[in-house]
């Protein structure tokens, strides 16, 4: 069964409760300090952490009321300031520097918690009828400002917080289909459904917060989209609620009865509607798992494997490929690998599928020179994997700008698009002695999937415009090399002044038409996807 998470409460300004033990031990911050200059030798935090005095809400009482009237009582509509702070922003670097920076930041004037479609429906009357923006909230884990709570020159702007839509509705075990609803946590999820013999098995980094109604929105990618698909591809059906009706969308594994109207919602980021619940492909609990490390010679030797592997078979469920700087650093593992490239490989399944997939990948890898590090690597890897965002926000306490983007690219193209990014990044961030380490992952038969990790000195003066600058220069270059914008962290606030350059302008007018269609007032979460 997959591990479950119990994650402890956090301040607004951290990703979790910070640990018993320092993740960022004395060893390591004394190598942080050296290198990057920071801590002990003169940068050290953004601030103490005093929390800025949150402006009450903008919202008459009559709104106010009218919110609780749809969602069937006042206690469903929040305007304490902790719970707005709570929904105010995502989980990304900018994010949590802004909040320690302890500046005003926005806040949603109310949190709004529905039970059911006719609720959500109910609320997106009275937020048209009185203007007020409405953002839908998950597990607030977006890294692109994609649930910053924008108001759009509208009156006001309020979380839809859909926890309460938590339940497994429907487990279809002939068709290996469940019907989830959009509130569910992934942990929680997966409890549901390993109840019955059965896993989603879809496990971001960001699975301990992050909701089924996120991983929809923002096509999610985790750790076996290799083998099982991104989220997206797992969704048979869906059900939203928009401004304009309620969309029930998928009757068929397969149809021809016109374009696929589930692409419109998968993706949208809440900017077309609410989506409320998924129908997704699930499988039995896998009788086997087998996850190995191997160590290549260099970034393009193991780029080369993995397109050898993802085309011609045997393909793997998890596909990890760490550059020469991301290996050496142990991102990946939480400790030092050395030279040449670590190289991770996994299987999930029946037995006797896992033992002859693993077998016939030993043999082409060793054939091909690498090294074998067994499942002691790997298992390193799925330790660190879940304890780098709470390490990031040690790192960033310490005085360090800490930040990732990713994107995704044709086999072709890969290698280019890896050197230039990182050489954009390096330069934007000249004079804080950046470091960029890399990775493949989320293999294609035509090309994989990029992420970039970022460290670097913090600008004490300006660290929000120092990444920025940084962002912009690495999304200016994937523009110029053809590779997507985003692979699975969305478009929201950050990227959707480029979506024009991957779309081309005919698609930004499709898409502003489909939201005119579905939100003709422009309440649904302003400035995200769309500018």
């Amino acid at each position: 069964m997959l591990e479950q998470f119990a994650l402890p409460a956090a301040p607004a300004s951290a990703w979790a409760a910070a640990p018993a033990e320092p993740l960022v031990g004395p060893q390591l911050r004394a190598l942080m300090e050296q290198i990057f200059e920071v801590g002990a030798n003169g940068n050290g935090k953004v601030s103490e952490g005093v929390e800025p005095a949150a402006p009450s809400t903008n919202l008459a009482t009559a709104v106010l009321d009218a919110f609780a009237a749809a969602l069937g009582g006042a206690e469903h509509v929040r305007t304490d300031a902790a719970s707005r702070a709570a929904h105010a922003n995502g989980m990304s670097y900018l994010d949590l520097v802004r909040q320690r920076l302890a500046a005003p930041v926005a806040l949603p004037d109310a949190v709004l918690a529905p039970a059911d479609e006719a609720q959500i429906a109910a609320a997106l009357g009275v937020a048209a009828e009185f203007g007020i923006a409405v953002v839908p909230f998950g597990g607030g884990t977006s890294v692109v400002g994609g649930v910053t709570p924008a108001r759009g020159g509208l009156a006001g702007v309020v979380a839809l917080d859909l926890a309460r839509l938590d339940a497994l509705v429907e487990l279809d075990e002939i068709s290996r289909t469940a019907t989830l609803q959009a509130g569910l946590t992934g942990p929680r999820a997966e409890e549901l459904l390993q109840a019955h013999g059965f896993t989603l098995g879809h496990v971001p980094q960001s699975f301990e917060r992050a909701t089924i109604g996120g991983y929809a929105a923002t096509r999610s990618a985790g750790q076996l989209s290799t083998g099982w698909g991104r989220f997206d591809a797992l969704v048979e059906r869906l059900r939203a609620v928009t401004p304009t009706g309620t969309l029930a969308l998928g009757r068929a594994p397969g149809s021809a009865a016109g374009p696929d109207l589930r692409q419109l919602l998968l993706g949208s980021e809440g900017a077309f509607g609410v989506i409320t619940e998924v129908t997704v492909r699930v499988r039995p609990l896998p009788q086997a798992r087998r996850h190995e490390g191997w160590r290549v010679e260099s970034f393009a030797a193991g780029a080369a494997l993995l397109r050898r592997l993802v085309q011609d078979g045997p393909k793997p469920d998890l596909a990890r490929l760490s550059d020469e700087t991301e290996t050496a650093m142990g991102v990946a593992t939480g400790g030092e690998q050395g030279e040449g490239c670590l190289l991770l490989v996994g299987w999930e399944g029946g037995a006797a599928d896992v033992a002859g997939r693993a077998f016939a990948t030993a043999a082409l890898l060793q054939e091909a020179g690498a090294h074998p590090l067994g499942e002691e690597a790997a298992g390193s890897w799925h330790t660190g994997r879940f304890r780098a965002p709470r390490m990031r926000d040690e790192l960033i306490d310490l005085g360090l700008l800490v930040e990732t983007l990713e994107t995704a690219a044709s086999w072709r193209d890969l290698e280019r698009v890896h050197d230039v990014v990182a050489d954009r990044l390096r330069g934007a961030l000249d004079g804080a002695r950046p470091v960029v380490a890399c990775h493949v992952s989320h293999l294609y038969p035509a090309g994989a999937s990029l992420y970039f990790s970022v460290l670097a000195r913090r600008d004490k003066e300006d660290p929000v415009g120092q990444w920025q600058a940084a962002k912009r220069a690495a999304t200016d270059a994937l523009a110029e090399q053809h590779a997507t914008i985003t692979h699975h962290h969305a478009v929201g606030a950050d990227h959707a002044p480029w979506l024009a350059a991957e779309v081309g302008d005919t698609g930004v007018a499709l898409l502003r038409a489909v939201k005119a269609q579905l939100d003709p007032a422009g309440i649904m979460n302003p400035g995200k996807l769309l500018t």
